[in-house]
């Protein structure tokens, strides 16, 4: 510390600071002696220094102002920090106005450092709004230009992202502004919307290594995208969307009703938000699933490195997919996330046992018109069947054929109906062949156990595992019955896993042969190859149960095949409670639409509409942080429409966890002018508003000879309404 000693006068107090370390009093006065012309240029006591002694010379409350300057200079030369004339001057305004905060502690927070400079805040004001983005979800940072609300802000983000708080970072502004219309000016969009955004990609360069920045931006680790490409991320209406009552399209949900979320549970719909047409695409994964989505559309993706480095989902849109390529080599690029448990439909009571009813799918007779039977080459199948349908005894009658006959007891009469063929005429079933057969409702959206074995029937009957030296083992189904290998599919897919489908088509086949004769198919065959997740057996059948675990079935992937244009449709996006943000959508393929792990930046908000704002804040996912800066008296809408920023106050202050940090023109960092041209506008626009009320009183401007409302003046001054500062 510097030794201090006191000298009175009658009038004047002298103080004589001692440093005790000549580099340090050499770092205090500056270039040139600027930090000392400049400390003396700051108040009105003399002030000498004679070797490392500083002499101060004034009233007593100024050179008690002194010496805490000094002092706090020696602290920041201790510390390394690099002073310059406005620090002085900061300090000076910081130790005049009442506050606990001390300079040395405010000047030396480390934000971040990028190539030898570091990134501090520069006022006390500046400090607590750092403060305050480390304590908070959500922080409004609201002051005039220059400030610092989103560089400071910018700063906290790229540190976030290299301490690995979060994932991403996506920095928004609005892309109009001065009433500006985008479509009548030169070049593409892009072309057109760079200017609103070139603010925010020089802050990224001085906060990052150039080099890294395409690269992060390809891997949507960063995005930088105007507001309205935020409120993009939306499916055509008609697409179908998983609830727990089945598939319903999206344009028919509303807030409070339940989608199926990652897990396979419910979770509620927070958000519905129209977004008029939109250009469409339909994104298409490997073994044939597809749905469609707008361009800005939210994907859960990774690369093979991504899962060696066991690193997260990365975030992109199909644009951005698109973009950075599908390919790599000979392999596809992006792997799609997959179902982490079976989906839990409502249970329902069924007539039949299920995996009876897979069986009697597969292989049985249900004409109607004749005592039922079922054909296997496998008697455990037929005692399974026995045990599981009571009333019911399975008699061999020839070869692989045996039928299901009513067990009858004393006194029954002969019109008493089989009870295989009452179940199935109670389901619908009665009747159909090998080509019409289908499975009902009633088990397709069931619990999961009932499910899984209505697919082991089906699979013991007419599917098989099949396996390759060197590879895992897959599962093969085929039918004449396009409904019954749609409800394979659905089945699978329902479970975790995937299922490729192809058809062999009946023309042109060779006949097959039976008992020495020619037996010519009649109808196509559709054949499915699928993966089922680790824990569900396809089998119950001990031979293809047997062959199946020595080989294993292998984890069931989804790679994204193909984007392409699907022309131009009315879309929505919803928001869902769940904790991924991820709902499932056509053919079970797992889409969201909010930001988890994310930093996000609104800057210019004033230049939001109220509609934008809440759009902009509900998109906030589970470990994101959202940060929205903006001058409520320069907005530039158009039209007089009113700004999303200065009314927010009102609405979420009683909110825990959103914060307001105001800035004044005390915290401007930009030119000494910058700070007087806001005070002076402050004073200009304190007193139009005092003359306008004056005028409203008399009932009538006189500079425009009618009637005006306060409302209006204010909006034509810019002053800020109510709430807003």
């Amino acid at each position: 510390m510097a030794e201090t000693t006191h000298t009175q006068s009658r009038q004047d107090t002298q103080v004589k600071v001692v440093v005790p370390d000549e580099h340090t009093m050499i770092s205090l006065l500056g270039s040139r002696d600027e930090l000392l012309r400049a400390l003396e240029r700051a108040f009105a006591s003399d002030i000498h220094v004679r070797g490392n002694e500083f002499t101060i010379t004034g009233t007593p409350d100024e050179t008690a102002v002194v010496v805490r300057v000094v002092e706090e200079l020696i602290e920041l030369a201790k510390s390394g920090t690099h002073v310059t004339p406005d620090t002085i001057e900061r300090m000076v305004h910081m130790l005049t106005t009442p506050g606990q905060d001390r300079p040395a502690d405010v000047l030396t927070t480390n934000i971040l450092s990028n190539r030898g400079r570091t990134i501090r805040p520069k006022t006390v004001n500046q400090k607590r709004y750092v403060d305050i983005i480390d304590r908070h979800t959500v922080v409004f940072g609201i002051g005039p230009a220059g400030t610092g609300k989103t560089y400071l802000a910018m700063a906290k983000a790229v540190k976030a992202l290299q301490d690995k708080e979060v994932n991403r970072i996506i920095l928004t502004r609005p892309a109009v502004e001065a009433g500006e219309r985008l479509g009548f000016l030169p070049g593409t969009l892009y072309d057109k919307i760079d200017p609103y955004l070139r603010p925010l990609y020089d802050a990224l360069h001085d906060m990052l290594d150039p080099d890294s920045i395409p690269k992060l931006m390809a891997a949507g680790t960063i995005e930088v995208a105007p507001l309205a490409y935020m409120r993009g991320r939306a499916q055509p209406v008609h697409t179908n969307v998983l609830t727990p009552d089945g598939f319903r399209p999206i344009g028919e949900l509303e807030v409070g009703d339940l989608v199926v979320g990652s897990n396979g549970e419910p979770t509620p719909v927070l958000g519905v938000y129209p977004q008029g047409p939109k250009a469409t695409y339909r994104v298409t994964s490997q073994d044939g699933a597809s749905t469609l989505c707008s361009e800005d559309h939210l994907w859960s993706v990774r690369t093979r490195d991504d899962t060696r480095r066991n690193k997260p989902y990365r975030v992109l849109t199909a644009k951005e997919i698109v973009e950075s390529g599908l390919r790599t080599a000979h392999y596809r690029k992006y792997e799609l996330p997959m179902l982490s448990a079976p989906v839990e439909f409502p249970a329902q009571d069924v007539p039949m046992d299920p995996y009876a009813l897979g069986l009697l799918l597969g292989d049985g007779c249900l004409t109607g018109s004749t005592t039922p039977g079922f054909a296997t080459e496998d008697p455990e199948l037929a005692e399974s069947l026995e045990r599981l349908l009571p009333g019911v005894r399975v008699n061999w009658k020839s070869g692989p054929d045996y039928v299901l006959n009513r067990e009858t007891q004393p006194g029954d009469v002969i019109t008493i109906a089989n009870p295989v063929t009452a179940v199935m005429r109670e389901l619908g079933l009665c009747g159909t062949n090998s080509g019409t057969k289908f499975v009902p409702d009633a088990y397709l959206y069931n619990t999961a156990d009932v499910r899984l074995a209505v697919l082991q029937g089906l699979l013991d009957a007419d599917g098989g595992p099949v396996t390759q030296e060197g590879r895992t083992c897959r599962v093969q189904y085929g039918s004449a019955s396009p409904r019954l290998a749609s409800a394979v599919r659905f089945l699978a897919q329902s479970l975790g896993g995937v299922a490729y489908g192809r058809t062999r088509p009946a023309e042109g086949r060779a006949p097959g042969r039976a008992k020495g004769r020619e037996v010519f198919h009649r109808q196509d065959a559709h054949l499915l190859d699928l993966r089922l997740p680790e824990g569900v057996e396809p089998f119950r059948l001990r031979r293809k149960r047997d062959t199946y675990r020595a080989s294993g079935g292998g984890r069931p992937m989804r790679f994204i095949e193909s984007i392409e244009p699907a022309g131009t449709e009315e879309c929505v996006c919803i928001q869902v409670a769940a904790e991924d943000s991820l709902y499932v959508t056509e053919d079970f393929l797992l889409t969201h639409n909010t930001l988890n792990d994310s930093f996000i930046i609104l800057d210019e908000a004033q230049n939001t509409s109220p509609e934008q704002m809440k759009m902009f804040l509900t998109r906030l996912g589970f470990g994101s942080k959202i940060v929205v800066t903006g001058d409520v008296t320069q907005v530039d809408l158009p039209g007089g429409q009113s700004s999303g920023l200065r009314t927010i106050e009102k609405i979420l202050r009683d909110i825990d966890d959103i914060a307001f940090c105001r800035l004044t023109s005390a915290d401007v960092v930009r030119h000494k002018l910058v700070g007087k041209i806001v005070d002076a506008y402050g004073r200009y626009d304190e007193a139009q508003g005092g003359r306008h009320g004056a005028n409203e009183q008399r009932g009538r401007d006189p500079r425009r000879g009618s009637a005006d409302t306060p409302s209006e003046t204010r909006s034509r001054s810019g002053h800020p309404e109510d709430g807003a500062d």
